[in-house]
């Protein structure tokens, strides 16, 4: 049965409710209306709506925004994934651009031109979509495959296109990556999902036990072959067999392994029979392949077999919006999904600033550090075990600053970091702090910042 994408409008205003309604029915949208924040944020918990629409003048506070931010606090803890389209007033600019920096999608002045919301609408689904499907990809694999920014999405492409055939996959990239769960997803989704994927990390075992590790041995083939057992390779019969670290592999077994892949047949350690295996093979490695082979430390040949589709994943630090996107799904993850802590302004800043040298690992160990550590609801920079940093952090330990302040401080902050960190580059300084390009444009008027990029 066809699920309809759902749709909460929150105002105060009948007609602005009625004309909403009236613009957005023609839309694939099933509409649930508010008139407040109770109403809104028990239909949000209820129908669990995929993207809001949410005026900020809602009462008891309809000529001021408290009311609209505190329901939006509420509804980005409960699901922090959720798109939240925050509707002003042209005197409510600076209320709008705070709401970004407490995880709103976007923002929308009154009046409205339906057209116009159509389109904010209609992307705050797309990325829904994107979002729900990214998860998807996860398979059983417990931790997810989480991400919007446009080199994981060619990643998530090339998985459904060589999940259903047989053709090695190397997939590289730093350590922490995720490479072992892209190698789980591509054998959730394939053919031979059926039967096992074995996994062995080469550069963790010893090289003179490795080669039994792979193909076995028989009995009496050495001390200690009490009986004849079978190896890695012949487990993932039927199945998929990930090679962890074949960059580590040495030479010598770099030949055997070659034999196989040529052949499909292996001979256990002290064997003379030939053994057919079908499996499919996945190979990850942390180190330059390249060089690895110009220094003859890696077989060229055996490298275009392994390596008929090369999967490359970026490092956490070059991911842009994903870092909080992460961030948010690890979270609500280790909370249980009870939505009971959240980031802190100054801790989303640190996660920004941080260059995460051990990628999505670090990531994961540090919000699972935070969550023991925090004391509140709140959780602060020091239970991540990181700093903050920046002109905020001293202005804050030098002088007497209203809260409104401290926020247009790290605001100020966050939006020239990200200037910093991408050379100017508007889009990609968007996406990192996770506002679109327009925001980002009103966020460096406000503040006076300036951009070469621009």
């Amino acid at each position: 049965m066809f699920l309809m994408n759902k749709l909460l409008i929150v105002d105060d205003n009948e007609e602005v409710r009625r004309q909403l309604k009236w613009g957005l029915s023609r839309g694939n949208y099933e509409l649930l209306l508010a008139r407040n924040g109770e109403e809104a944020l028990k239909m949000f918990k209820k129908s669990s709506p995929r993207v809001v629409t949410l005026d900020l003048g809602l009462p008891p506070d309809e000529n001021g925004v408290s009311e609209g931010l505190r329901c939006l606090s509420e509804m980005l803890r409960y699901n922090p994934l959720a798109k939240v389209i925050v509707i002003t007033g042209n005197e409510e600019h600076g209320a709008a651009l705070e709401a970004v920096t407490y995880g709103a999608y976007d923002y929308y002045k009154k009046p409205i031109d339906l057209s116009e919301l159509k389109v904010i609408v209609e992307r705050a689904f797309h990325l829904q979509r994107l979002e729900e499907e990214n998860r998807s990809l996860r398979g059983s694999s417990g931790n997810g495959i989480v991400g919007d920014c446009q080199s994981m999405q060619m990643v998530f492409e090339q998985i459904r296109k060589v999940a259903n055939s047989d053709v090695p996959v190397l997939i590289t990239g730093e350590s922490g990556t995720g490479k072992e769960l892209v190698a789980k997803a591509i054998h959730h989704r394939s053919a031979r999902a059926r039967h096992e994927m074995v996994s062995i990390n080469c550069g963790a075992i010893p090289e003179n036990l490795l080669e039994s590790e792979l193909f076995g041995y028989e009995k009496g083939a050495y001390t200690g072959a009490v009986k004849t057992t079978k190896g890695k390779v012949e487990f993932a019969d039927k199945g998929t067999l990930f090679l962890d670290e074949i960059g580590e592999m040495p030479l010598s077994l770099q030949v055997k392994l070659l034999r196989f892949l040529q052949e499909m047949v292996i001979t256990r350690v002290g064997g003379r029979e030939d053994i057919k295996v079908d499996t499919r093979i996945i190979a990850a490695t942390n180190i330059n392949i390249e060089s690895a082979m110009a220094d003859n430390r890696f077989r060229e040949d055996l490298y275009y077999r392994i390596g008929v589709v090369n999967i490359v994943l970026p490092p956490l630090r070059d991911r842009g919006s994903d870092l909080m996107l992460l961030a948010n799904y690890f979270l609500k993850s280790v909370s249980g999904g009870s939505g009971a802590r959240r980031f802190g302004e100054e801790a989303v800043m640190s996660i920004l600033n941080h260059d995460w040298p051990g990628n999505i690992r670090e990531l994961e160990n540090r919000v699972k550090r935070a969550v023991i550590m925090a004391s509140g609801a709140e959780i602060l920079p020091e239970d991540l075990g990181l700093k903050v940093g920046g002109n905020y952090r001293r202005r804050l330990a030098e002088e007497d600053v209203t809260l409104k302040e401290a926020r247009n401080m790290l605001e100020r902050d966050i939006v020239e970091q990200a200037l910093e960190r991408y050379s100017g580059n508007i889009v990609k300084a968007a996406q990192a702090i996770g506002v679109s390009r327009p925001t980002f444009y009103d966020l460096m008027n406000k503040h006076n910042l300036k951009s070469e990029g621009r």
